[in-house]
Parts: C-alpha cells; sequence; structure tokens
C-alpha cells in the first residue's frame, strides 16, 4: 500500500467522524456510556465479520501489553474522558479544547523516526486551529464558570491522549489492522462498567434512533478507527493531523443539512480557514515535485 493511498484511507475517517454529532443526536437520548458500549461492541463485530474470510487474522490479538495498553487506553481513556468533559463544561469550550489533539498530532510527529516536520505542515496545522476557534467561537452561547474548570482540563487531557494513541500507532505499525478489533471488544467491556456503576439504563424508543446507534457503531465508532489505523501506520500523519481539523467543520455542516444548526457566515469564514490549513498542510502531497 502506498503512502497516498493509506493517507486517503485514514482521511475517510474524518469523514465518518463528522458524522458523530449527527448520528449521536439522532440515537435519542441513551447515556452517553451506554452509547459508548453498544456502538463500540458494533465496531468490534465490524472487525470480527472480516475475519469470517480470513480465520488467520485472530492471530492479531496476540499482542504485546504495550500495544494493548495503547490501544485500549487510547480507545476508552479518550472516550470517557471526552463524555466527562461534555457532562462538566460547556460544549463549545469542551470542544475547542478537545480539537487541539491535530495540532498536537502534527507536532509529535517530529518525534517520530524518519519523520521531518516542515513550516508547511505546522502552518497548515495553525491555520486549522484558528479555524475551529472561530466555528466554536461563532456557536458559543455558555459562559464560564469556575465549576467548569473540571470538565475542561478532561477535555484538555483527552486532546493529548488522542494525539499520543495516534502517533504511537506509527511506532507501534507492527501490530495488524486487525487487533483494532480487539481493542475496540476491550473498549465497550469496560463502557458497560461504567454505564452500570453511574449510569441508568435507557433504550431507543423508535426504529430510526436503533438505526443512528447501528450507523454509529458501523461508521464512526466503527469502521472509522480501522481506516484511522491504517491512516496513521502507513499514511502521511502530518497530513492527517492538519486535515482532522475539518471534522468539526463538517460535523457543523451535516447538522445543518439535517435541521439541528444554522449556517452562518462565521462558518463560510471558518471553512476557508480550515479548507486553506489543510491545503497548505497537504502541499507535498498535492503538488509533488518533478
Amino acid at each position: 500500500m502506498t503512502v497516498r493511498a493509506a493517507t486517503l484511507i485514514g482521511l475517510s475517517a474524518i469523514l465518518m467522524w463528522s458524522l458523530l454529532a449527527v448520528l449521536t443526536v439522532a440515537s435519542g437520548t441513551m447515556p452517553a456510556f451506554q452509547l459508548a458500549a453498544l456502538t463500540f461492541a458494533i465496531g468490534a463485530l465490524v472487525g470480527f465479520s472480516s475475519w469470517l474470510l480470513r480465520p488467520g487474522a485472530a492471530r492479531a490479538l496476540r499482542q504485546a501489553p504495550l500495544a494493548w495498553a495503547v490501544g485500549v487506553g487510547g480507545l476508552f481513556g479518550y472516550h470517557a474522558l471526552y463524555f466527562l468533559a461534555l457532562r462538566l463544561a460547556p460544549p463549545a469550550e469542551a470542544g475547542l479544547l478537545n480539537y487541539l489533539w491535530p495540532l498536537l498530532i502534527v507536532l509529535f510527529s517530529s518525534l517520530l523516526p524518519g519523520e521531518r516536520l516542515r513550516w508547511h505542515h505546522v502552518a497548515g496545522a495553525l491555520l486549522g486551529l484558528v479555524g475551529t476557534v472561530l466555528l466554536f467561537a461563532g456557536n458559543a452561547s455558555a459562559r464560564f464558570e469556575p465549576g467548569h474548570i473540571a470538565g475542561l482540563v478532561a477535555a484538555f487531557v483527552a486532546a493529548f491522549i488522542w494525539a499520543a494513541y495516534s502517533v504511537m500507532s506509527r511506532r507501534l505499525r507492527a501490530v495488524p489492522t486487525d487487533a483494532v478489533a480487539g481493542f475496540c471488544l476491550a473498549t465497550a467491556v469496560l463502557a458497560v462498567l461504567v454505564h452500570g456503576a453511574v449510569e441508568t439504563t435507557v433504550w431507543p424508543d423508535t426504529p430510526l434512533q436503533w438505526a443512528a446507534i447501528a450507523i454509529l457503531g458501523i461508521g464512526p465508532v466503527g469502521g472509522a478507527f480501522y481506516a484511522w489505523d491504517i491512516g496513521m501506520k502507513r499514511g502521511d500523519i502530518r497530513v492527517l493531523g492538519a486535515a482532522s481539523y475539518a471534522t468539526p467543520l463538517l460535523s457543523t455542516g451535516f447538522l445543518i443539512l439535517a435541521g439541528f444548526a444554522e449556517p452562518s457566515a462565521t462558518l463560510g469564514l471558518a471553512a476557508a480557514l480550515i479548507a486553506g490549513g489543510g491545503l497548505i498542510a497537504a502541499k507535498d502531497m498535492i503538488w509533488r515535485r518533478r
């Protein structure tokens, strides 16, 4: 697989994640960790189902403790802290702090063997950050209060966990992508335990809500992790990091199309900044030197 092909597969994860918000809204009022348990279980089944024609793929679960710690710690640790942040702090401010992870991926990539961080990677990531700040600032409605500090800290730490998980995936590139199915299953089990301890079970009321949960498990909380793993291990990690700023923008766009949000001039300007940042960061991939 070429670097460009792996990068494009990684970009498909960003597209799937942009559907996370609209599908979550459509899934009803199910508690966060119950929803995580169901969707991660479906995501694990997505991976396991591909093993029917590849029985030998099950050997991917035989990994060193470090691989399991990074995989499960990244998936469960990030989502647990992100859900906590959304409960304890205003969504706009928590989301803004959480979306430091694309910039952190670009910066952390310089620590990888054989990777070089160039000016356009940093410039593209920073431009995307400015666009994301503008996007959230234009939609922020909550006021900051001292009681929100815990939630904001959780969002900040979650950003570091996801960036570290993504970059460590490159260091663990010998671990096959099939192992992600095991990481998803372990995450689902942990989510069940947390749900049983702190939440009240709520089941969907309509077929549409069940459909939204199924699509969440197949795409944003399933297939996206397999695609991201391929992108991180074999693609251009700096381009993927900068391009990740498109996630909140596309997410807002899908919310508008679904009637859950309103378009604005601020959204248009944020789109231009984020798209421009992505093009600058991907300069080497788009305009190759002869």
